[in-house]
């Protein structure tokens, strides 16, 4: 066999799995209802790096603001273990099995940064876990909201999570010593799915406006089928709704352009695109240590912080100075999903208090400005202040 037939055969391979991908997605199940649910199961993974300190106080505000819904066990906290970055490489899988037999008797998961490695670390170059995460439990829907009030900025991003330069990210086909070939996956019912999710979004907050960003002038199938396949649910199922598009290159210049954004408010953008623009946009807000994702699927859902695991932070000795709103918010996100906006809201308010009109502590990081327990320890005053 040649090198070209031996590309070709993998690339059948390919091909073969994600047809079964789209028959199943065709096919998915109703969406878990969380109002008629006896018991909420909630399971914890700390992550690796700072997540553990992080997640630490993220929990005792979870703990704070469910506590009466825990003491009565209508939501249990369960930590899941296994899933450190030392568990990993000696097992040799990014997401092993017993790990995933845990996180599926769970309904929603609390979940720290996690270390993806790359070539040349000490580690094994393992796929990323955050990946394998939503694939397994098919979040489909990566949910980012960014709010810059000073800016009259009130963002909402969907991320379609599953597919594009990310779901064959370890399977490309070195073809030849001089040829590696990755592929980028868009499919319709991967359009539409996040799509629905976007417009949903925008109809129930009373948003009047969806924007596409993609790069559909010159990626014409992947790019160009996402932005139609966006367009066409928004005209047959959401009429009300203008639907915007910008290409991501100028929306990542010109971000911070009140002009070019200027009644912005919910976004959907394929995978890759929406990793890099979501990061732009919280460093706008303050850095990726203040902004959450909820990753969303019919059945589980999964909220973690943004930033990754902070290996800087560990090294000099300063994790337990990490700012810790990431996860909180988070929580803020997680404790809404399931049936509790008053307290999410609650939680909102309290953070704008802590980060923007009082900020009695303040998180830099330095051991000189407070530690992320101490920044907790106030939160949690302002929250027993607004009961």
């Amino acid at each position: 066999m040649t090198f070209i037939e031996e590309a070709q055969a993998k690339f059948a391979e390919l091909i073969t799995s994600e047809l079964a991908r789209i028959a199943t997605m065709k096919q998915a199940g109703e969406v878990k209802d969380f109002a008629s649910m006896e018991r909420i199961v909630v399971g914890i993974l700390p992550g690796d790096g700072i997540g553990p300190i992080i997640m630490a106080q993220a929990l005792r505000v979870l703990a704070f603001l469910a506590q009466e819904e825990i003491a009565a066990g209508k939501l249990e906290l369960r930590p899941v273990s296994g899933m450190t970055i030392e568990d990993r490489a000696r097992q040799g899988q990014s997401l092993p099995d017993d790990v995933l037999q845990q996180v599926k008797q769970c309904d929603v998961l609390l979940k720290g940064p996690m270390v993806t490695p790359r070539p040349g670390e000490e580690w094994p170059n393992m796929v990323s876990a955050n990946s394998l995460l939503r694939r397994s439990l098919d979040l489909f829907a990566a949910v980012r909201p960014v709010a810059i009030p000073e800016k009259n900025i009130d963002w909402t991003f969907f991320r379609e999570n599953i597919e594009g330069e990310y779901i064959w990210g370890n399977k490309g086909i070195q073809v030849t010593e001089d040829l590696a070939v990755d592929f980028k996956v868009q499919t319709t019912p991967g359009t539409e799915r996040i799509a629905r999710q976007a417009f949903e979004f925008a109809r129930k907050n009373g948003k009047t406006n969806v924007t596409v960003i993609t790069k559909s002038n010159i990626v014409k199938l992947a790019d160009g089928n996402f932005l139609q396949g966006v367009r066409e649910v928004g005209k047959r199922e959401y009429p009300e709704i203008d639907v915007q598009d910008r290409l991501v290159d100028a929306m990542c210049a010109r971000m911070a352009d009140e002009t070019f954004c200027k009644g912005l408010q919910v976004f959907v953008l394929p995978n890759l695109y929406g990793d890099i623009v979501t990061d732009i946009a919280a460093e706008l807000q303050g850095g990726l240590g203040t902004a959450a994702s909820a990753n969303i699927g019919n059945r589980y859902a999964m909220f973690e912080a943004i930033h990754g695991t902070a290996p800087g932070l560990i090294s000099e000795g300063r994790g337990e100075y990490a700012d810790p709103c990431s996860l909180i918010r988070a929580v803020g996100m997680l404790l809404a999903h399931i049936g509790y906006g008053d307290k999410s809201r609650k939680l909102s308010q309290a953070l704008h208090r802590c980060t923007v009109s009082e900020r009695k502590k303040v998180v830099t990081t330095w051991p000189q400005d407070a530690s992320a327990a101490e920044f907790t320890d106030y939160l949690l005053e302002v929250l027993a202040d607004l009961n």
